[in-house]
């Protein structure tokens, strides 16, 4: 039973993984053609749950408890890294009031992986509770709150379509760093 939730739990974080990537990418492509500084944030914290998901490859795969600790150190790490990029390129945005353009692909792209997040995450959440692994579930939290972040990012997208309020891109963008910052001093320490 716990040899095939293993290789349940790998085979999500590799789906994710892929998801990430190519999330990553596209969102950071559309974040750059219309401006939004909260697209290409999330773009960048697609990179994190990449980072994420490898070490909990990295963790399960080496068998070993101790592993564990360190594993969700680093995602903390990775939280707190990109909480204060996606911080400084915001509050700058702001200050110089930097306009994104309307875009309606991001706001579709946005749409479809919030559903995707949130399916991997609560699948990876019941697979970790199974398996009583803390860094699957861990990720799982990860997955989940990278889901909700979707979320802000589409309220800012869809604020600035409908009603031209440029400075909503960039205060969900705030908001997705206050959340990342939040998740990450809880794993570090």
């Amino acid at each position: 039973m716990q040899q095939k939730l293993l290789k349940k739990a790998l085979f999500y974080e590799y789906l994710t993984i892929a998801w990430n990537v190519f999330e990553g990418i596209v969102c950071i492509a559309i974040g750059l053609l219309s401006g939004s500084i909260a697209l290409l944030a999330y773009g960048l914290e697609s990179g994190v749950e990449v980072f994420a998901s490898a070490v909990v490859v990295w963790d399960l795969k080496g068998g070993k408890k101790t592993r564990e600790k360190i594993a969700l150190r680093l995602i903390g790490f990775a939280y707190f890294t990109v909480s204060l990029y996606i911080f400084i390129d915001a509050l700058t945005s702001l200050f110089t009031h930097k306009h994104p353009d309307k875009s309606l692909p991001g706001i579709v792209f946005i749409i479809i992986t919030i559903g995707v997040m949130l399916c991997l995450g609560l699948i990876k959440k019941n697979i970790g509770v199974k398996m009583r692994s803390g860094t699957v579930l861990a990720d799982a939290k990860f997955t989940l709150i990278d889901g909700a972040l979707a979320g802000t990012v589409l309220i800012g997208l869809v604020l600035n379509a409908l009603f031209g309020w440029w400075w909503a891109d960039q205060l969900m963008a705030l908001l997705l760093a206050a959340v990342a910052f939040r998740e990450g001093i809880k794993e570090i320490f």
